[in-house]
């Protein structure tokens, strides 16, 4: 039996979420709040628990699951190599800290909150553990139709314009993927991806310039779902419109471009294609500098938490580009845990964001002087940490993530852009937070500056749900672990990095069921 289950580990964290969205809208559990909260964090939990144990075991062996028993490249592949199951793990983990968060009341403004919330959870482990291109066309869909109506909880104006531009454009993304999928087809006869990486430098020179243009077009479509510049507009109005534990959850969706750039313009378009290796490189550098730029811009300009929050997102994507750019393994490796620490302290800001704004007033998250905010000792210090940690300050995550990335460049021209573009980007993230911290926590418009004025405050303050605390602690303390436990880490994170530059083999590598599979 414990032989079966680990033979199915890796196709666990995509069915257990989905086949419990689709319980949880059955008509007897559709308003039973306490019964969907009880479900859907206890299924998150358990597909935690089957994410790290696919974790564990990718660490001595790759699972490729071949469903229905049909071999690849004809058949539908999952790949739990340590990238796939790193990311894995990484969602469903902040998954639960925002799930959490949500069941403090945010789940009780919309329905099928908890539905959603599962589907695109299930959509974004599909993403990572899919073995061919077209189905991570299929899994992009699902996490996408699911966020369409996660960005819309809730109602209003606001986000219902923000989801109109989101939605747009993201379908315009979908059918330059599906012309991308044709091309490449057409040239290589496969979409899997270790077929792909097989036959790429075999290309003549006419098919080479159709793979060629079909490997940028995915470019373009995963810069768009990235938020690379200049196809970053769509991100700091959606991710300012969607509720807090929404924008927590959409951390994690840029990062779905990352990966899938590593994977294409890495794994395929990487060292062994030959005339096409590293293609995209001349195009990786000006944007990640490009990105990094119009980030840091944002974080000086922003005038609400949130909108800043959003900016620092950008800021992290195109620091992400410059891992991609060296193509090198260190550089792989330092990419993957900045991408861990960046994604969990972006989601913790966005929560805390929240928490500003419910408990500031009319104010809310403006980077206005307001009245004094209720909750400010356990909201300032909480907002303190995750500065912190996102600026880079040792010893929080930030720090190593960015020494690690600032060593993998060797070149003096290497070291000339990376370290002016990382170093600039967190002085300005330290100039902004700091400026927020101030304006939110010091520049109060109170009169009355004595101790007594501060307690009649905190009598009449907000109450604050111990889900929200609870969900903000979750992702911070993420930040200390990553620390403690980084030669362990760091060591696995190399090895995934070594075996995307190495390429998956196209026969099963671990031992599946020979027939039948589910």
């Amino acid at each position: 039996m414990q032989l079966q289950v680990m033979q199915h580990l890796a196709i666990l964290p995509i069915i257990m979420p989905m086949f419990m969205a689709a319980f949880l809208v059955l008509p007897p559990l559709t308003r039973n709040i306490a019964w969907q909260r009880f479900c859907s964090v206890i299924t998150v939990l358990m597909t935690l628990i089957a994410a790290i144990l696919l974790l564990l075991q990718s660490a001595e062996i790759t699972q490729v699951y071949n469903l229905g028993g049909w071999q690849a490249p004809f058949g539908i592949v999952l790949v739990a190599d340590p990238l796939a199951a790193i990311m894995v793990t990484l969602t469903s983990f902040l998954c639960l800290g925002a799930l959490i968060y949500g069941c403090a009341g945010e789940d009780l403004t919309g329905m099928y909150f908890h539905p959603l919330f599962l589907f695109q959870l299930a959509g974004l482990n599909g993403a990572f553990l899919t073995g061919d291109i077209f189905n991570l066309f299929v899994f992009f869909e699902v996490l996408l139709i699911a966020s369409y109506a996660l960005l819309i909880h809730g109602g209003g104006k606001e986000k219902t314009q923000a989801s109109v531009h989101y939605v747009t454009l993201n379908l315009i993304g979908s059918a330059f993927f599906l012309f991308a999928l044709g091309i490449l087809y057409g040239t290589l006869g496969t979409l899997n991806m270790a077929d792909m990486a097989s036959k790429i430098s075999g290309l003549g020179a006419d098919e080479r310039q159709l793979a060629k243009a079909g490997g940028l077009m995915l470019l373009v479509v995963f810069g768009l779902k990235t938020a690379m510049v200049p196809l970053h507009f769509w991100l700091p109005r959606t991710y300012i419109s969607a509720a807090a534990p929404i924008a927590a959850l959409f951390a994690i969706m840029t990062k779905v471009g990352i990966y899938s750039i590593y994977r294409i313009h890495t794994g395929i378009f990487g060292e062994t294609a030959g005339a096409l290796a590293y293609m995209a490189t001349p195009w990786l550098w000006p944007m990640a500098v490009l990105t990094i730029m119009v980030g840091i811009l944002g974080v000086l300009a922003s005038q609400q938490l949130k909108e800043l929050t959003a900016n620092l997102v950008i800021i992290s994507v195109g620091t992400l580009l410059f891992s991609i750019a060296l193509h090198r393994e260190s550089a792989t490796s330092a990419g993957i845990f900045y991408l861990i620490h960046s994604t969990l302290v972006t989601a913790a800001l966005f929560l805390i964001c929240d928490l500003v704004s419910k408990n500031r007033g009319k104010a809310l998250d403006r980077l206005v002087p307001a009245k004094r905010i209720q909750n400010q000792r356990l909201i300032s210090v909480l907002f303190f940490i995750a500065a912190l940690t996102v600026i880079g300050m040792p010893p929080f995550s930030g720090f190593i993530g960015k020494t690690l990335l600032l060593q993998s460049a060797q070149t003096g021209a290497e070291m000339a852009w990376i370290w002016s573009a990382v170093l600039i980007s967190s002085l300005a993230a330290l100039i902004s937070l700091s400026r927020a911290g101030t304006t939110v926590f010091w520049k109060s418009t109170d009169n009355s500056g004595s101790f007594s004025g501060a307690r009649r405050q905190d009598k009449d303050a907000v109450s604050i749900s111990g889900w929200q605390v609870c969900a903000i602690a979750l992702l911070l303390l993420a930040s200390p672990v990553l620390v403690i436990t980084g030669g362990i880490i760091t060591d696995f994170i190399a090895v995934a990095a070594t075996q995307l530059h190495q390429g998956i083999e196209l026969a099963p590598i671990a031992p599946i069921l020979s027939e039948g599979g589910l």
